[in-house]
């Protein structure tokens, strides 16, 4: 695909990556051939300029829910700790391998850990995006209880991005499961009232809300497909957009 057709329709982007995009499939653990895909792209849309903040899951190597079944040993409130900790290892993963193509970054996180992450603090992620780093931002909010898309919806909101891109593995907002209901419709665009109307889970409805009142786009796409991330930035009809 040629440069030009990719080129940014975004200047400041927020990409809310889920830790299974840096996983196997089916197991837990960081695969590093599909943490070098992701990273390959978005070192292509560093370089085409774009400001690019990403917030991390941590699926692939732990989910607070599993601590849920039987005698709750572990509180939920431990579980979902646990979990920010391990949005830590992915940015150190993605982090890395960034840095090895050259990308120059910044870790920061939510949850106070100096020795291996920067503290989040907005002005200073903000003077790394206008530098051309890119910031991963780990540690969801630093609170148990809260989504990363919640996470993602706030330091989009925070950081003043002009979209937020959710990386799923489906193509897009359906009006049914299209795994369980061959005959479910796409949306390929959508307002934030359609969206409430036709009650649709584009994510949970306390990041949908702040991402509404802060009129912040919301890009629901695949990252699996070819150079979805890119194509997602440069504007290409892709997954669903939501606005206002």
């Amino acid at each position: 695909m040629p440069d030009t057709d990719l080129a940014p329709k975004y200047k400041r982007v927020l990409l809310k990556l889920s830790g299974e995009a840096l996983g196997f499939s089916g197991k837990p653990g960081i695969n590093i051939d599909e943490t070098k895909h992701i990273a390959e792209q978005l070192a292509r849309v560093a370089n085409r300029g774009v400001q690019l903040a990403v917030v991390i899951g941590g699926g692939n190597l732990l989910r607070g829910a599993q601590f849920s079944a039987g005698e709750q040993t572990i509180k939920p409130a431990t579980a979902d700790y646990m979990g920010m900790l391990a949005t830590v290892m992915n940015g150190l993963a993605l982090q890395d391998t960034l840095e090895a193509m050259g990308v120059e970054t910044r870790l920061q996180s939510a949850v106070r850990m100096e020795t291996v992450a920067e503290p989040y603090i907005r002005r200073r992620a903000l003077r790394h995006l206008e530098k051309g780093r890119i910031v991963i931002l780990a540690g969801g909010t630093g609170n148990p209880f809260v989504t990363t898309d919640t996470a993602a919806a706030l330091r989009g909101t925070e950081l003043q991005a002009d979209v937020l891109l959710k990386a799923t593995k489906v193509d897009g907002v359906y009006n049914a499961d299209p795994a369980k209901n061959e005959y479910a419709e796409k949306f390929d665009r959508l307002t934030f009232d359609q969206v409430i109307q036709k009650q649709l889970g584009v994510m949970d409805i306390g990041a949908f809300e702040m991402c509404r009142l802060a009129k912040l786009a919301i890009l629901v796409f695949n990252y699996k497909q070819d150079a979805a991330i890119e194509r997602a930035i440069a504007g290409h009809t892709i997954g669903t957009i939501v606005t206002g």
